[in-house]
């Protein structure tokens, strides 16, 4: 890219058109060519422009906070119809909590993009035809299907959020990266809301009992409830409107938990071999096991999206390697241990869901670990990692739309 704006430094109208399409790109690119290019007036413009330091934190426009009020007390209000219609709390919550969250950060961004509506049609339409199907399943409470379309859902709407994010160029890696970014910061950002509003509400409640006053059960039935539909909104405004503030963090905790879950994910496959334990007879040591792998999966694709941006192969790279392949002996076992069950009792929904989920994870590990074999042999860049692991990310988007909508139909609702 960095030619490209050299060629474009008395374009300022094309300048602008790629900053919009990519941002954190355009900043990195720039900041590369910018030593070579320093003295010229559009360049020391988008200099101070792209590298600004503002003396305190952002907190974006009135709009914005009028927007998550509504959409904040919309959320809180539909999170309050169990109380209001006497709905079954657990299955009301099961089946529509991602719609709870999605379809209002899908809006967030929606109105902060400058696009056509019409690029934003299938997302919203497929957020809408899924709080409509999802509600009307059968209300079974022995059905898997049922179960698994609620747990595979929120994963679904994730990534019609993921679509809209990146506005009309869905096939751009870069924005894949970038929206992976924004989920990382956005969860840290908002553990951060949520110990800060934990606290308040210890301090608050305890205060009004000491003056006699239980106020526990409406404070949690309204003020909580409301809070915490806000709280993705109020999370979301924070990253977008203090990048340098907020990308600072992410790297910080990958570099420390990817060394740390590498010793303890090598320890525990060692345990594993001493203490006889295995997942092929004990399925409840499978599901735990199921989980470990997701938990240290989704810690790869964070650490691997933050570490894009480094220069040069460090420790870093050989620890997310050295995870990677430890990782790919984890997903074998459980793999095999699925494979050996569905031999011994057959397929049911819940096996064949895990199976597919089990086999796109060893085939996105294996690409990974591949390209960062490349990247420790000097062979290709940091940045091509990253490529390669959000490229893959549509097949996972293609299988939880499947297990949602099609299982329920394809085993009968059982």
């Amino acid at each position: 890219m960095n030619e490209s704006l050299q060629t474009l430094l008395e374009q300022p109208a094309e300048l602008e058109k790629r900053y919009r399409k990519n941002k954190r790109a355009f900043t990195k690119a720039f900041n590369e060519l910018y030593p070579s290019i320093q003295g010229a007036p559009l360049a020391d413009a988008w200099n101070e422009r792209l590298n600004y330091e503002s003396d305190g934190v952002q907190w974006g426009t009135k709009a914005d906070w009028l927007f998550i009020l509504i959409a904040g007390a919309i959320a809180g209000t539909l999170a309050k119809m169990p109380a209001f219609f006497t709905l079954q709390e657990d299955e009301f919550y099961a089946r529509n909590l991602g719609l709870l969250v999605f379809p209002f950060l899908s809006a967030y961004f929606i109105r902060k993009s400058s696009l056509s509506r019409t690029n934003f049609l299938f997302p919203l339409a497929s957020l809408l035809l899924s709080a409509v199907y999802i509600n009307l399943l059968p209300s079974q409470t022995d059905s898997d299907t049922v179960v698994l379309a609620c747990i595979h859902l929120p994963l679904f709407l994730w990534g019609m959020l993921g679509l809209v994010f990146s506005g009309s160029d869905p096939k751009n890696l870069s924005k894949r990266l970038a929206y992976l970014q924004y989920n990382g910061e956005t969860i840290i950002v908002g553990g951060i809301l949520l110990l800060a509003g934990g606290l308040l509400t210890g301090i608050t409640i305890g205060l009004f009992g000491l003056i006699g006053l239980n106020i526990e059960e409406i404070y949690f039935q309204y003020i909580a409830v409301y809070g915490l539909a806000a709280a993705p909104l109020l999370a979301t405004l924070i990253t977008q409107s203090n990048p340098e503030l907020v990308n600072k963090v992410p790297p910080i905790v990958a570099k420390i938990f990817s060394p740390l879950v590498l010793i303890m994910l090598t320890s525990y496959l060692a345990a594993i071999a001493y203490a006889g334990k295995d997942p092929y007879s004990d399925r409840d040591f499978l599901l735990l096991f199921n989980l470990l792998l997701l938990g240290v999966m989704a810690l790869i694709f964070f650490s691997v999206v933050e570490s894009v941006e480094e220069k040069k192969v460090g420790l870093m790279t050989w620890v997310l390697a050295s995870l990677s392949l430890i990782t790919l002996v984890v997903n074998g076992i459980a793999l095999s241990a699925i494979a050996f069950r569905i031999s011994e009792w057959g397929i049911t929904p819940n096996r064949l869901a895990v199976l597919g989920v089990n086999l796109l994870m060893l085939v996105h590990l294996l690409l990974v670990l591949r390209q960062l074999i490349q990247t420790v042999r000097k062979k290709s860049k940091l940045e091509q990692v990253g490529f390669t692991l959000v490229r893959y990310l549509p097949i996972y988007l293609l299988w939880t739309a499947i297990v949602t909508f099609l299982f329920p139909i394809l085993f009968n609702f059982d």
